[in-house]
C-alpha cells in the first residue's frame, strides 16, 4: 500500500510537471505568448471575451504554438506506451515500439508518397497504412514460424523491418535530388515543424483507440511478465491479452510516426527511467511513462526550435541524449538487464 501510494504521489507530480512545461513552452520562441494572452485566447474560443491581446499572438498560439506542443505531447506519451507495453509483452528490456517493424513500414509508406508528390495528409496516412500492413506482415509470418511465438515474432520483425528498410533506400536512390530525396530525409530524421491541428485530429483517433486499451489492461502485463505458464494457473490466456497488447502498442506507434517521423529511443529510454521512479508494477508504471514521454519529448522540441536559429530534427536530439542515457542505465553498479 505505501508502495502504491508513493506511485501515485509520483504519477501526480509527474502531471503537475507536464502542465508546467506545456506552461513554459508556450513562452519560448521568437514570439513568447505570456500566460494572460494565452488563456484568454484559449477561452475566447468558448467564451465571449474582448480581445486584449494582438492578432499576431493569436496565429502564432492557433496555427504553430499549440498544434507543435499538443503534437510532442501526444507522440511522447505513445512512444513510450509503446515501448513498455512491448518491453512487458516480450520480457525484452530492449524492446522498443519499432520492434515488429512499425517504423520501417512508416518510413517506406512516407517515401513512397513524398515520391508520388501527394500532400502531407497523404504521406501521414501512407505511412499509417504500411506502418500497420508491416506490423501484419510480422504476425502473419511468425504464426508459421516453428519454435515460440515470442521468438518468431522478434525474428520476423527484424527480417520484415530490414525489407522495408531497403525499399526505402531504392526509393531514395530513385528519388529526385534536388526536391525529394531532402523531403524523405528530412521526414526519416523526424521532426514536428510543420505540426498542424489537422495532425492532431488525423493521429488522435488511433492514438486513443490503442492507449485506452494499454491502460485497462495494464494489470495484465504484471502477469505476462511472469511467462504464459503462470498466467495460465490463474485463468489468464496469455496468447488473446499479447495479441491485444500488441494490436494496441503498433496503432500509436504507426499514429505517432506518421505525423512525427522516425523519432528514436524515447520507447527504450523513457520506460526504463520510469522503472527507476515507480518500480516495475505495470498499474503505475504504464501511466508514469506515458507521463514522462510527454514531458521528455516537449522538452527536446523545446530545445530543437530554440537551441539554433536552423532547427535540429528531434530524431537527431532523442539518439544524443537517449543513448548516452542509456549506456549510464546499463553499465550501473548492481543493475542487470
Amino acid at each position: 500500500m505505501k508502495q502504491a501510494g508513493q506511485g501515485i504521489s509520483i504519477v501526480m507530480g509527474l502531471g503537475m510537471i507536464l502542465l508546467i512545461t506545456i506552461l513554459i513552452s508556450f513562452q519560448l520562441g521568437r514570439y513568447p505568448i505570456p500566460p494572460k494572452e494565452l488563456f484568454g485566447i484559449l477561452f475566447s474560443k468558448v467564451f465571449p471575451i474582448e480581445q486584449f491581446w494582438a492578432d499576431r499572438l493569436e496565429i502564432v498560439l492557433i496555427n504553430i504554438r499549440l498544434p507543435r506542443i499538443l503534437l510532442a505531447c501526444l507522440v511522447g506519451c505513445c512512444l513510450s506506451a509503446a515501448g513498455a507495453a512491448y518491453q512487458g509483452v516480450f520480457q525484452n528490456p530492449m524492446a522498443s515500439p519499432d520492434i515488429l517493424g512499425a517504423s520501417a513500414g512508416a518510413a517506406f509508406g512516407a517515401a513512397l508518397a513524398i515520391l508520388n508528390h501527394t500532400s502531407s495528409t497523404l504521406i501521414a496516412l501512407s505511412a499509417f497504412s504500411f506502418s500497420l500492413l508491416t506490423v501484419a506482415i510480422v504476425y502473419f509470418i511468425s504464426k508459421r514460424a516453428k519454435g515460440k511465438n515470442i521468438l518468431g515474432l522478434i525474428l520476423a520483425g527484424i527480417m520484415v523491418s530490414s525489407l522495408f528498410s531497403a525499399g526505402t533506400s531504392f526509393i531514395k536512390l530513385v528519388a529526385d535530388p534536388n526536391d525529394q530525396l531532402p523531403a524523405i530525409t528530412y521526414w526519416l530524421m523526424g521532426s514536428l515543424s510543420g505540426a498542424k491541428l489537422s495532425d492532431i485530429t488525423f493521429a488522435i483517433i488511433p492514438m486513443a483507440i490503442g492507449l485506452t486499451p494499454l491502460l485497462l489492461l495494464r494489470w495484465r502485463l504484471n502477469i505476462l511478465t511472469l511467462g504464459d505458464d503462470e498466467a495460465k494457473t490463474i485463468g489468464v490466456n496469455a496468447k488473446q491479452i499479447r495479441l491485444l497488447v500488441i494490436i494496441c502498442a503498433t496503432f500509436v506507434t504507426a499514429a505517432s510516426v506518421s505525423v512525427s517521423g522516425m523519432i528514436g529511443w524515447v520507447g527504450l529510454v523513457i520506460p526504463h527511467l520510469t522503472r527507476k521512479l515507480v518500480g516495475n508494477n505495470y498499474t503505475i508504471l504504464m501511466p508514469a511513462s506515458m507521463l514522462l514521454g510527454a514531458i521528455f519529448l516537449l522538452i527536446v522540441d523545446n530545445f530543437s526550435r530554440n537551441l539554433l536559429t536552423t532547427e535540429i530534427p528531434l530524431g537527431i536530439l532523442t539518439a544524443f541524449i537517449g543513448a548516452p542515457f542509456f549506456i549510464y542505465l546499463i553499465t550501473r553498479k548492481g543493475e542487470s538487464y
